[in-house]
């Protein structure tokens, strides 16, 4: 995009989209081929699945997996349509977050086969481990020790405008599902337009992503990943979001332990849908990250990977945590830092 970042900005020399793995392709159930890079971790454990959001790919979980790489064996996708994964069939009219669900499965069978396995899912990746949750609840307990739900939902959401890329949500999603699937039989006339509208897309990136005064860079590496998704992508998941209802999936997850993580400024996934999530669950961690909108993952990766190291412990040794918010953690830290002092 050309923009220049802040001198202060803390990560405007961070190589965002630099980290790669060992790649593998998954070809799923109708054809469609996954996408998928492993990073081998130690002999014995864990296998963590990550699955992202909707109008991004892999590397928004560049934090987590510069930071977690060594301490386990790490799995990254893209999801149908979306990064480095195949198209969308042309006769793709049933897709569903079963449809998902399935996916994810698959890249498991295939890629994480045996041993204990932990799945993160961010937005649209947390649907589709719910929605695998309720499709294949025998994996659950047995080979899923642990599962994180970061800015996520299992309930129907506005879909005025939900996730798209850049300013095309607040502009066409307003119309409703169908104006979308109206702009996507011009292809070529929408994909020229978010070309010529990439400032707009930034500074509606930044209002509607994350919280106010984040790091430039950060919003920009999330406009350059929504920009990326093809607006007959666009087209056909938008609907589901509007259709969400996970209800199925709450008894399977709520054998095992749990970390869900909100943002307080979340205008994508309501952080009440992340309170109700975690309240539907027993040996639950709940985090409301304060100053953090959807993409809190990028936003405060620091409490994210922290509150994921944690969970791979407790998966590890089983038992219950304490409800925990951000908040006051943020508060404990400053103080043990000026105890430090």
């Amino acid at each position: 995009m050309g923009r220049s970042m802040k001198k202060d900005d803390p990560y405007a020399d961070e190589p965002f989209g630099s980290l790669r793995g060992a790649a593998r392709t998954v070809t799923t159930d109708d054809g469609v081929a996954l996408y998928v890079e492993v990073d081998d971790g130690p002999a014995g454990a864990p296998t963590v699945v990550f699955c992202h959001g909707f109008a991004l790919t892999m590397d928004a979980w560049h934090f987590q997996r510069r930071d977690l790489r060594g301490s386990a064996r790490l799995v990254f996708w893209d999801q149908r349509g979306h990064g480095r994964s195949g198209p969308l069939p042309d006769n793709d009219d049933e897709l569903s977050f079963q449809q998902l669900g399935a996916d994810l499965g698959r890249v498991i069978d295939e890629v994480a086969p045996k041993g204990p396995i932990v799945l993160a899912g961010h937005s649209m990746g947390g649907m589709t481990v719910q929605a695998l949750a309720e499709a294949r609840p025998e994996l659950f307990g047995k080979r899923v020790t642990g599962v994180a739900l970061i800015a996520t939902s299992g309930q129907k959401l506005d879909v005025s405008g939900l996730g798209l890329p850049g300013y095309l949500g607040r502009l066409a999603g307003r119309a409703a599902p169908a104006a979308v699937s109206i702009l996507a039989r011009k292809p070529e006339l929408v994909e020229h337009g978010r070309k010529m509208g990439s400032d707009l897309a930034y500074v509606l990136t930044r209002r509607y992503a994350f919280a106010e005064g984040g790091s430039p860079k950060l919003v920009e590496f999330t406009a350059i990943m929504n920009a990326a998704v093809p607006i007959d992508v666009v087209a056909r998941f938008f609907p589901l979001f509007g259709e969400l209802d996970a209800t199925a999936a709450v008894p399977v997850l709520a054998k095992i332990p749990a970390l869900v993580i909100g943002g307080e400024r979340d205008q994508m996934t309501p952080v009440q849908h992340s309170r109700d999530l975690a309240d539907a669950l027993v040996d639950v961690e709940y985090i409301e990250a304060t100053d953090a909108g959807h993409m809190v993952l990028l936003e405060r990766h620091e409490v994210v990977t922290e509150a994921l190291r944690a969970l791979l412990e407790r998966s590890r040794r089983g038992g219950r945590p304490r409800r925990l918010s951000s908040r006051i953690a943020s508060v404990r830290r400053r103080r043990n830092e000026e105890d430090k002092r």
